[in-house]
């Protein structure tokens, strides 16, 4: 029987990332994964793969509507699907090889195989029982489905099947509006299918600006996807090679039907705890299915804790990665610490969308006193001559102390940009510390400083 300081279940980015930190930290530690590569969802059937894809389907789309324009003359390429499917596969297999040797390079063990815990201090692979001091389930999540939906992932598919279709369909229908549906949506309609996004709400991405989402929601529109908004689907039929999408329009509780060539399910996800044995430890779970964790990530099993998508808060790599370090220097006895205000939201579709902090519609709930300051990117000079002048920065503030309270950026390099306000975020700036600061130009990046300008005497360039 192999002795650990700590054992992680999922090497997924919250449980690589702790076994490394753990590492670092002088203790001994192995990584428990059953797939035949490292990175868990996120970099074998998530966020690596789905990024790989939407960069290819952007530069046929650039090819296709900007090139000429820019005295790039020619037939714009056709799509071999087999070749960026190989190219996919590169990108996967570069990043999870990459992991291991990362857990090399810090005598991190990978012990192969699905874990569970039979008891406090003992993990499970396969027939052998490994003692740790302590234990992190890093073990994520899992596609969610909806009654009467059944998933088969060739016809009917959650974001694992999509990324693995045999050929581009020519009609897709997505079912919810939220971060997959579109990443994954507008893959397919750049490649040629004819999309339709059917979400059960009245707007597309739930929780964020409304600004945002109506502004969003136009220029996917104008990019050719459909969406049918305040619709509960009831269920679908399939076929080897075709669907039918039921559907009942809230407003009226009329009954309609899409055919279609692919399903795409992308109504969120759900914590993957099946066969931890959490459930004989007696352990904690809050009503939503997630493990239930203090502020220091333990579970009400001593010496065991969670982080991640199996505990409460948003379903994201990075929020993972943050809580599997803060995780790792508790057990080494320091003060892990995690910003749960300051973890930033991003799409990756074009333009990208990006968010973080407070929303207007939470800061009114509130009842607190704030500011806007906003700038179009139409007045910044790089994104017009990048064929990206779509979108702005909104900035919140304190409307008193003028302290950052929270950012929403659509337009180009979004998910880039939000970081320089989540840095003054963390530092607890002030919007005209923005403002002062120097810029350089051209860059996207002068849109935020214009959106801080627009907080007090108000931008230049607009």
């Amino acid at each position: 029987m192999s002795s650990y300081d700590v054992i992680i279940i999922g090497s997924g980015p919250g449980g690589y990332v702790c076994a490394i930190r753990c590492a670092q930290l002088g203790l001994k530690v192995a990584c428990v994964e059953g797939r035949e590569t490292l990175g868990g969802t996120c970099l074998n059937v998530g966020c690596i793969p789905s990024k790989a894809l939407l960069h290819a389907s952007h530069m046929l789309h650039e090819a296709e509507h900007n090139f000429a324009e820019m005295g790039l003359k020619g037939k714009s390429p056709s799509v071999d699907w087999k070749q960026m499917q190989a190219y996919k596969a590169s990108t996967i297999e570069t990043n999870t090889k990459g992991i291991e040797f990362l857990f090399k390079k810090n005598k991190v063990d990978w012990l192969k195989g699905w874990g569970s815990i039979p008891e406090p201090g003992k993990v499970k692979v396969g027939d052998e029982v490994h003692e740790a001091k302590h234990i992190v389930i890093a073990s994520g999540s899992e596609a969610a489905s909806l009654p009467g939906v059944e998933v088969d992932e060739q016809v009917v598919v959650t974001s694992t099947g999509a990324l693995e279709l045999g050929k581009v369909p020519k009609k897709m229908v997505v079912i919810g509006a939220g971060v997959i549906g579109l990443e994954l949506g507008s893959v397919y309609s750049r490649l040629g299918s004819e999309v339709t996004v059917v979400e059960f709400l009245d707007h597309i991405t739930p929780g964020m600006d409304p600004e945002v989402q109506k502004t969003f929601q136009r220029m996917l529109k104008k990019q050719g996807l459909e969406f049918i908004m305040g619709a509960a689907v009831q269920k679908t039929e399939s076929t080897k090679t075709k669907a039918k999408v039921h559907y009942k329009l809230r407003k009226d509780e009329s009954e309609h039907v899409l055919d279609t060539d692919v399903v795409l399910v992308a109504t969120g996800r759900k914590p993957y705890v099946e066969g931890l044995g959490i459930d004989k430890l007696d352990m904690v779970m809050t009503d939503r299915g997630q493990i239930q964790v203090n502020d220091h990530w333990a579970t009400s099993v001593k010496d065991v804790y969670a982080i991640g998508d199996v505990i409460e808060g948003p379903m994201l790599a990075h929020k993972a990665e943050d809580e599997g370090m803060a995780v790792a220097e508790v057990i080494a006895g320091q003060h892990g610490h995690v910003n749960y205000g300051v973890i930033p939201g991003v799409i990756y579709t074009h333009p990208e969308v990006a968010n973080v902090g407070e929303t207007e519609a939470t800061l009114k709930e509130a009842g607190r006193a704030y500011k806007v300051g906003k700038f179009s990117f139409m007045g910044n000079a790089r994104a017009k001559a990048n064929f990206a002048g779509d979108g702005f920065v909104k900035i919140l503030a304190d409307k008193e102390t003028d302290r950052i309270l929270g950012a929403h950026i659509i337009g180009p390099a979004a998910g880039d940009l939000i970081h320089e306000i989540c840095v003054a975020m963390e530092f607890g700036a002030s919007a005209q510390d923005l403002a002062m600061t120097c810029h350089a130009h051209p860059t996207y990046s002068e849109a935020v400083r214009e959106a801080a300008l627009a907080c007090g005497d108000g931008p230049i360039h607009m």
